[in-house]
């Protein structure tokens, strides 16, 4: 069997990618805000990071008002989130020195 790091997705590479998608991993809709503050990031790095999971449909970016203030939202798609899960499970593999999926 290959090595799980044939696995790893390069979506992922990047510590605020990562750190996104685990944010999202529950399917919650969050706002902006609440991922940067969530992840401590800054607003360009976040705002790299989410236009690039959603040019490969990992998140789906809603924008709107709440109240008079605009808004933006994300949500991890279904594409994205197994796809990250996949990810993890190889990093887990990784981790535990195994070359076989962990159950």
């Amino acid at each position: 069997m290959p090595h799980p790091r044939h696995r790893l997705d390069d979506a992922f590479q990047t510590p605020v990618r990562f750190s996104l998608m685990a944010a999202l991993d529950t399917r919650a809709e969050l706002d902006f805000r609440t991922l940067r503050d969530l992840i401590e990031t800054d607003d360009p790095a976040l705002s790299k990071a989410i236009s690039y999971l959603e040019n490969l449909r990992y998140v789906k970016v809603t924008k709107g008002y709440a109240g008079n203030r605009p808004r933006t939202w994300v949500v991890a798609t279904s594409r994205g989130i197994d796809a990250f899960r996949r990810h993890f499970a190889a990093l887990q593999e990784i981790a535990r020195g195994r070359s076989e999926p962990v159950d």
